[in-house]
C-alpha cells in the first residue's frame, strides 16, 4: 500500500512520515523536487540522519545541483523505488510538497523527450501560463514578462513533454494532507526562514555561489535565487530575506490550490502544541484499513 503525505511547507510532513513509517513497516520516498539535490540542505529543510530515526529513505541527495532533473526522471526513479519496496513486502510513504511529482508518479502520465525552441507567437501570455501550469505549480514570473515566460516554457518542454496527462491511478494509494490556519502557517513560514538563516542558510548559498553554480535547481529554488540576487548586488540582505518569506508564502498558497484541485486529499489539522495528537488522528484515520 502507498501512503502519500502532502501539504505546504512547515506543517510537519517529515515528522509525520517517520512516525507512520514505523507503524506501517514502510520506507519513505522523497517527493520534494529540491531535496533531490546534494548540498541543498538548509534551504530545503531536508531531513537529517537523526530525524530519520533508522527509517529507510529514498531519492534524497541523488543528484548534484549542477545536474538537470525533470519530472520525467522523477517518475521513473520513484516508480522503480515503489515497485522494489512493494515487492519486498513493505509499505511505501511518499512525502513532499511537489504536487506534479506526486501526480506524475501515481497516475498515467506519459512523457516523450524532445528538443524545441519555440517563440509561441500564436499564444497569449495567459495561454503560456496555462501551459506552464501543466508542468509546475510554481511559476514565479510576472504575467507581463513574455520573454521569461517563453524561455521558461521552452525549458520545461526540453526537459520533458507530457504526451498524455491522465487521471487513471496506477497504484492503490491514500493521500493524507496536513493543514493549518492560513495566518498560523504564514507565521510558521516566516519563523522557519529565520531559523534557516540562524542555521547557516547564507553560508550554504554562498558556497554554491562561489563555485559559480547557476543551474536550474539553484536559480529557481526559493531561498537560493533570492540570496543569489543579494550576492549579485541587486538587492540588500533584508530585501532578499523578505522576498524569501514572501515567495514561500505564495508557494504555500499554490500548493494548496494544486492539492485541492488535482489530488484526492484527506486533510488533517496540524496541532503544533501537541503534534503527537496529530499523528494519532492520522493513524486513527488509516488504522482500520491497515488492520
Amino acid at each position: 500500500m502507498i501512503y502519500v503525505i502532502v501539504g505546504p511547507t512547515g506543517v510537519g510532513k517529515t515528522k509525520l512520515s517517520v512516525s507512520l513509517a514505523k507503524k506501517l513497516n514502510a520506507e519513505i520516498i522523497n517527493a520534494d523536487s529540491m531535496q533531490i539535490f546534494r548540498g541543498l540542505d538548509i534551504g530545503t529543510a531536508k531531513i537529517t540522519e537523526d530525524e530519520k530515526e533508522g527509517v529507510i529513505h529514498h531519492l534524497f541527495d541523488i543528484k548534484e545541483p549542477t545536474e538537470n532533473y525533470a519530472v520525467y526522471d522523477y517518475q521513473m526513479d520513484a516508480r522503480r523505488c515503489i515497485d522494489d519496496i512493494l515487492k519486498r513486502g513493505k509499505n511505501v510513504i511518499l512525502v513532499g510538497g511537489t504536487g506534479l511529482y506526486i501526480k506524475a508518479c501515481l497516475y498515467d502520465y506519459r512523457f516523450t523527450k524532445e528538443t524545441k525552441n519555440d517563440t509561441f507567437d500564436e499564444l497569449s501570455n495567459e495561454e503560456i501560463l496555462n501551459r506552464l501550469s501543466s508542468y509546475t505549480d510554481e511559476v514565479l514570473v510576472h504575467p507581463n514578462n513574455r520573454k521569461r515566460l517563453v524561455r521558461l516554457l521552452n525549458q520545461y518542454i526540453n526537459d520533458s513533454i507530457p504526451e498524455k496527462v491522465g487521471n487513471h491511478p496506477l497504484y492503490d494509494f491514500k493521500i493524507i494532507g496536513l493543514t493549518t490556519n492560513r495566518n498560523i502557517l504564514y507565521e510558521k513560514i516566516d519563523k522557519r526562514v529565520d531559523i534557516m538563516l540562524q542555521n547557516g542558510l547564507l553560508e550554504e548559498v554562498k558556497a554554491l555561489y562561489d563555485k559559480g553554480i547557476r543551474s536550474k535547481a539553484v536559480m529557481t529554488g526559493i531561498g537560493y535565487k533570492e540570496l543569489y540576487s543579494y550576492f549579485d548586488g541587486e538587492v540588500s540582505l533584508e530585501e532578499a530575506i523578505s522576498k524569501i518569506k514572501q515567495n514561500s508564502r505564495r508557494y504555500a498558497k499554490r500548493q494548496y490550490t494544486f492539492f485541492n484541485h488535482q489530488l484526492p486529499v484527506v486533510w488533517y489539522s496540524t496541532n503544533y502544541e501537541n503534534f503527537n495528537e496529530t499523528i494519532e488522528n492520522v493513524w486513527e484515520g488509516i488504522r482500520i484499513k491497515h488492520e
